[in-house]
């Protein structure tokens, strides 16, 4: 037994001798923790990407190395130009506009006092609604023929569209031709923004109403007493004490929207090149046109510029956030 008693204790100042270099090295204690993480994130993320790039080198069709071959292709394609193009007018229709519509229906819904839950959960709802279903719901709403929108529209009078398949520009028909057709998005490309304006505001109004809650009540008091209005109030408190929450899902929006597939595939079965944006373009790629290496090329491409997009975020953007 004395034996068995000197073996545990010596194995006990073992593990008290290894734990006390631990905590002299907490560098060491990090990495053991975040090593779960990290296995899952190389499975699961790293390695997809480096194999992407390797991909990428490759003509796969005839399964030849053709080094840069598939970047110089994209850069003189204009498809992808034009998906480029379609990938931006969506990011700027939907990011400040989700952020704007959020906010505003966040601020209203926290004064409201009545029902708030109930309402609260109603513009949640088509957040947890599945993209898809959501989506055909939508196509039936604005079918040109026997669409709702278009017999209100010609009941009340007014010309009817043709909404997801117009490919002229919304500037065009707005301005009756004076702006050229392919200048703007299609009217087409507006309708896949409404939608997802819609269907995004949920977590973003979520998010804004956290942000708010944690607002001392007595800046906005105390601004009140001073004699600002409800939007110097806005204006000049709330706002600026909600930047690092804007921030956040001005990054969050901002990197879905490079990422948006659902939306544009769901509402257009068969996206034009007025509605066709980088992943979809990437998808033709991969499933249609068969050519992996060239769209796995387009891919990191893509990658590419969100990171950077997200560093310039970080750097010109971050320095206006208050953090306190």
């Amino acid at each position: 037994m004395r034996v068995l008693a000197n073996a545990a204790d010596a194995v006990l100042e073992r593990i008290d001798l290894l734990l006390d270099r631990f905590h002299r090295r907490p560098g060491v204690i990090a990495a053991l923790l975040l090593s779960p993480s990290l296995l899952v994130l190389s499975v699961f993320a790293f390695f997809p990407l480096l194999y992407a790039v390797y991909i990428s080198l490759f003509d796969t069709r005839r399964g030849s190395f053709i080094g840069a071959g598939n970047y110089a292709r994209a850069w003189g394609d204009p498809e992808f130009w034009r998906s480029i193009k379609v990938t931006c007018y969506y990011a700027l229709g939907t990011v400040p506009l989700s952020l704007a519509v959020s906010f505003a229906i966040a601020w209203l819904l926290f004064r409201v006092t009545f029902a708030r839950g109930l309402f609260r959960t109603l513009y949640f709802l088509p957040y947890v609604t599945s993209a898809v279903a959501a989506a055909t719901v939508w196509r039936a709403l604005l079918r040109p023929q026997s669409g709702l929108v278009n017999l209100l529209l010609d009941s009340a009078g007014f010309e009817t569209q043709k909404w997801l398949i117009e490919p002229r520009g919304i500037l065009h028909l707005l301005t009756d031709g004076l702006v050229p057709v392919s200048f703007g998005p299609s009217l087409a490309l507006c309708c896949i923004i409404a939608f997802d304006v819609w269907h995004s505001s949920g977590f973003m109004i979520v998010v804004f109403l956290a942000g708010l809650s944690s607002i001392p009540r007595q800046l906005e008091e105390g601004a009140r007493l001073d004699g600002a209005t409800t939007w110097q109030v806005v204006r000049h408190v709330s706002l600026p004490l909600l930047s690092p929450t804007i921030f956040f899902l001005l990054i969050v929006s901002a990197i879905k929207s490079f990422q948006s597939f659902n939306s544009f595939y769901a509402l257009v079965s068969a996206p034009g090149e007025d509605t066709q944006n980088l992943i979809v373009y990437i998808y033709a790629q991969f499933y249609q046109n068969q050519q992996i290496g060239y769209g796995a090329a387009i891919a990191v491409v893509m990658c590419a510029a969100i990171v950077v997009l997200t560093i310039v975020q970080w750097r010109v953007v971050g320095r206006k956030v208050h953090y306190e």
